[in-house]
């Protein structure tokens, strides 16, 4: 097996963790590839990119947290690969474990000794009269948003060719199990179990009150548009926005690729959920 290492090199500690899981797999005598700004955390030197590494490698293990993940797989274009995530910081929904259990995660890894949860992706296109503009998949969210702007947007949604409504709101969120702790949970959104098989749509500060997030299949395509010649940002799992035409709309539907994203054994959902959102009670 060939593992690569990505960390988030602005993380406070993450070159010392760095070093100690490199030291861990060359004790071992693994196989491992570095990103070259990971390597330069410990005074290495690789030419390797996110997308090369990932051609290259069986599984990714990344150091940082929810948004390292995020990052590393878009900057892994089309190989994907299974990530286990490590955490360097507080919070972090995605990861599976802490940096001072960094040996555990070279076990699971070398071992295969960890359990895959499939995660959604969702393809996202703009389209018009000038064609198809592919955008990034989203593991997360879909946000159309009014950007900088202090005005409210107006945006028609429809869902699986039917028209739902009409929003006036700062913006929209169409998020996906993943995400729906993300954006969508602070805006107000519910939060869905991983293998729910539903995305979420939840507006930004609505103007109508009954406007209230919305549970659908995934199996359903997402269809918005802007009313009107107002300006809208189409933004993927936060990444730079894309600047939405009046003659244009954004489609979103399920991609038949997932993220395989590391569990370990004997973790489930709602202990993650007890945990990173410090649930308490008399039955936990």
């Amino acid at each position: 097996m060939m593992i690569g290492l990505i960390a988030h090199a602005g993380k406070e500690g993450a070159g010392h963790l760095v070093q100690t899981i490199t030291s861990e797999l060359d004790l071992r005598q693994a196989h491992y590839l570095m990103e070259k700004q990971t390597a330069a955390l410990v005074g290495k030197i690789s030419d390797l990119d996110e997308n090369t590494l990932a051609a290259k490698c069986d599984l990714l293990i990344v150091m940082g947290g929810d948004g390292s993940i995020l990052r590393a797989l878009h900057r892994s274009g089309g190989h994907i690969r299974p990530i286990l995530g490590i955490n360097i910081g507080s919070l972090g929904f995605l990861t599976c474990l802490g940096s001072d259990e960094y040996r555990r995660a070279v076990d699971c890894a070398l071992g295969e000794n960890y359990l895959l949860s499939q995660r959604s992706l969702l393809d996202v296109t703009i389209t018009g009269p000038e064609g198809l503009v592919p955008l990034e998949r989203a593991l997360n969210e879909v946000t159309i948003s009014r950007g900088e702007r202090s005005q409210l947007v107006k945006l028609q949604a429809s869902v699986g060719g039917e028209p739902l409504t009409e929003y006036h709101a700062d913006g929209l969120i169409i998020a996906t199990p993943t995400g729906s702790t993300a954006y969508s949970l602070a805006a107000g959104g519910p939060i869905l179990m991983p293998d729910s098989g539903a995305l979420v749509i939840t507006p930004v500060c609505p103007h109508v009150l009954s406007n209230r997030s919305l549970v659908i299949s995934d199996k359903s395509e997402v269809i918005i548009r802007a009313v009107g010649t107002q300006e809208v940002f189409v933004s993927v799992d936060g990444r730079p926005p894309h600047a939405l035409k009046p003659s244009q709309h954004v489609e979103m539907k399920l991609s038949p690729l997932t993220l395989p994203l590391v569990m370990m054994p004997g973790t489930s959902f709602p202990d993650i959920l007890r945990q990173k959102l410090k649930w308490t009670g008399s039955n936990v």
